[in-house]
């Protein structure tokens, strides 16, 4: 089903994407993993839809209620819709990017995001992340490691995320003004445990 759509965008083109940058061809081929479907959301619901938009982008998930990390697209569980609740999402290396994150927003149960050596994460995803009202009280702990497009805007937007306890940023260039955040997130978050590793 997905290759059938890739191929079909791919026969559109008059001249192949790879034929004159192969950086263009990937950022490409990444935005058309990342598109929303939402007739699919609405046929498999928010949780089998984020998972598939999760895994065909190099992520995992962990469901609620399980040990193992779901890596595999192909093997993803079959069963009842509603049995599989996303509880955790680890993008390390993965092509998510801003205009996937509508996948996000029927997620309920998800209380832990690890976003490393993301290369299309920037600020936007954040603003986004921190506005969808389930995410605002499900998420627990947030780790942003060496994403280089984030900066102190997207942080801060973090504070939206009420019942966030354990947040660790390490490694991100464009934050700049680490006594502001520290104050902010006191003062929004006063049990947050903010853990900085940053130059």
């Amino acid at each position: 089903m997905l290759f059938g759509k890739v191929s079909q965008q791919l026969c559109g083109l008059k001249r192949l994407p790879w034929s004159c940058d192969s950086r263009y061809f990937w950022g490409w081929l990444n935005a058309v993993f990342n598109k929303v479907d939402y007739e699919r959301i609405r046929d498999v619901g928010p949780d089998r839809a984020a998972s598939e938009w999760l895994l065909r982008c190099g992520a995992m998930v962990r469901y609620h209620g399980q040990e193992r990390w779901q890596k595999d697209y192909n093997h993803l569980p079959t069963g009842p819709l509603d049995k599989y609740k996303i509880q955790a999402i680890d993008a390390t290396d993965s092509c998510i990017m801003s205009i996937g994150f509508d996948h996000m927003e029927g997620l309920e149960h998800v209380e832990k995001i690890r976003l490393c050596k993301c290369q299309y994460i920037e600020d936007g995803c954040l603003l986004k992340l921190s506005q969808l009202e389930n995410l605002q009280k499900s998420i627990l702990e947030m780790e942003i490691i060496s994403c280089g497009n984030i900066t102190d805007k997207g942080i801060i937007a973090l504070r939206h995320l009420r019942n966030l306890k354990y947040l660790l940023l390490s490694d991100l260039p464009g934050v700049r003004e680490k006594e502001n955040l520290v104050q902010t997130f006191k003062t929004a978050l006063p049990s947050l445990e903010l853990k900085l590793q940053l130059k």
